[in-house]
């Protein structure tokens, strides 16, 4: 059996639950009501241009439409990341680029071509796991980003007093790189002890309400899970790791 059909009637009464969201937050004096509908509306439309380019590309396979695809992906996860760190020097910014976008391509290439054994300009493979891939690695590096940034902030008066009595920055900043790498691999470690147990997570649910065989669903599942922990760790490690040499100088003075 496939998949039903939802009919755009079907399809509206979903927004409803949004009408029981928004009274929750009116009665709770939360001020983001906006936000959401905002949001609602954005993702909505968004979704359906994405649907209707991938309809094009699945119905007109290239080579050219694939990677330009990926590319968009690529430009946006990095715009996103890059406009909530716009503290940060060019270098540190040029090995957040190069580490997401190399780091996202090399693991989607492995699970396509090694893993998958289909050819990588293969849209129907390739963009939906690009997504999932490029997706976690951005939301990983934000979160790694966010707590190296935080820790820094608030230990300003300790790295000071260790470079005073001449402790290298290079000893005081990789226990920053060590714990933000911790805090982008949590969520993701998280999300695998509850898999099957607690949850039955997005790509799973997919493939078998399209008629995909539970277990073979379940295969997919495992390695787009271990690609998604492999991705994250990957960027927020090479990021972070030659992002920080940027903060100081050859004569081991901090430039922040």
């Amino acid at each position: 059996m496939g998949i039903v059909e939802m009919t755009l009637g079907q399809f509206a009464l979903i927004y409803v639950l949004l009408l029981v969201v928004l009274a929750l937050m009116k009665k709770a004096k939360i001020q983001k009501t906006k936000l959401l509908i905002w949001a609602s509306v954005r993702m909505t439309v968004q979704l359906v241009l994405a649907g209707l380019v991938l309809t094009y590309i699945l119905k007109n396979p290239h080579p050219l439409f694939t990677v330009a695809y990926i590319l968009s992906m690529t430009i946006f996860a990095t715009m996103r990341v890059l406009g909530k760190n716009r503290h940060l020097n060019k270098k540190f910014k040029t090995a957040i680029a190069i580490s997401l976008s190399g780091a996202g391509t090399a693991v989607v290439f492995f699970f396509v071509v090694v893993v998958v054994r289909m050819d990588f300009f293969n849209p129907q493979y390739t963009i939906p796991l690009s997504g999932m891939i490029f997706g976690n690695a951005m939301t990983g590096l934000t979160l790694a980003l966010k707590s190296f940034n935080e820790n820094l902030s608030s230990q300003r008066n300790r790295v000071e007093s260790l470079l005073y009595v001449g402790v290298t920055p290079r000893k005081i900043l990789l226990p920053f790189v060590n714990s933000a790498l911790e805090t982008a691999l949590l969520p993701t470690l998280n999300s695998m002890l509850g898999m099957g147990i607690i949850s039955l997570p997005g790509m799973m649910t997919g493939q078998i309400l399209s008629g995909t065989l539970p277990m073979t669903a379940i295969l997919y599942q495992i390695a787009i899970m271990i690609a998604i922990t492999t991705v994250v760790c990957l960027t927020v490690f090479s990021a972070l790791y030659f992002g920080y040499r940027t903060l100081y100088n050859d004569r081991n003075q901090m430039l922040i």
